[in-house]
């Protein structure tokens, strides 16, 4: 079972979760970090780094010599990362996506394709917990195709969590679809029930079942509690704002480990999402 954890806004415990869950459970567990502009699960669960390996996406590479200038690549680019100028063709590698549709029209053979590096790859694991995240390269755009690059590393037994990036663009898009299950975590404040709406919105459009963690929830007001009886979408925990849980996690370790109710409570966590999907994940 595939379960990612994601929010519409930053800040409301996604990584929190994703950790204390994949430490939680027992049976083969995996832990994908697609938050690739900032992973941060790696200073949380600490991981031995076993192989890193470097990410790229295709360009197109022009061949002046045999292009005739027909402009057939330009028109079919829907990122306009290709223009013919004259003589010239330029291209702007930032723009483009990688999708071979220029190459695939260019009727002289002129196209041919070179990797544009994105970023790295690290994968390890720890405790039995496998480890997966990637770092996008400083300056890097296009975040969608080193999160499927980590997503290609997603195991077909077991458990595997996602901890996805925040807000609803297309990293988070890519993080989410074709998963089991989405955990939305959120907080009780006027911000956290804005970005939740946005976030259950796309979530509806993948038509991915969902549920509700909400963080710090003896503090704001009742209105996420009241949004979610409107849509239907189940709680299926409530962490308190919490003296012991905050020092937890201002020390880099998982509350979890250090308050066993938790454990227990993560567990079931688990349990519940496997009743809502019909799918067992390996938790006991």
């Amino acid at each position: 079972m595939i379960i990612s954890i994601a929010s519409g806004k930053g800040g409301t415990g996604k990584t929190t979760v994703a950790t204390n869950l994949a430490v939680s459970v027992d049976g083969p567990v995996q832990l994908l970090d697609c938050d690739v502009e900032e992973p941060n699960v790696h200073l949380f669960l600490r991981p031995s780094i076993e192989e890193t390996k470097t990410v790229t996406t295709p360009i197109p590479k022009i061949d002046l010599a045999k292009c005739n200038q027909c402009k057939k690549c330009m028109e079919i680019c829907r990122f306009r990362a290709i223009a013919v100028i004259g003589e010239m063709v330029l291209t702007f590698p930032e723009l483009c996506h990688g999708c071979g549709g220029c190459m695939a029209v260019c009727p002289e053979g002129a196209i041919t394709e070179i990797g544009r590096e994105l970023g790295v790859l690290e994968t390890g694991a720890m405790n039995g917990v496998s480890f997966v995240h990637g770092r996008l390269r400083i300056g890097e755009a296009m975040a969608p195709p080193l999160i499927q690059a980590v997503r290609d590393r997603t195991w077909t037994n077991g458990l595997t969590l996602i901890d996805a990036p925040p807000g609803t663009s297309c990293p988070v898009i890519a993080a989410m679809k074709d998963t089991d299950f989405v955990l939305l975590v959120t907080e009780p404040t006027p911000f956290g029930l804005h970005d939740l709406k946005l976030a259950v919105e796309a979530v509806k459009i993948l038509k991915i079942p969902m549920g509700l963690v909400i963080n710090r929830a003896d503090m704001g007001d009742d209105k996420v509690w009241a949004y979610a009886q409107t849509e239907g979408i189940p709680i299926l925990m409530e962490i308190p704002f919490d003296r012991q849980i905050a020092e937890s996690y201002s020390r880099g370790e998982m509350f979890a480990l250090a308050l066993p109710e938790w454990k227990v409570r993560f567990r079931e966590l688990v349990e519940n999402i496997e009743t809502l999907t019909g799918k067992g994940a390996g938790a006991k």
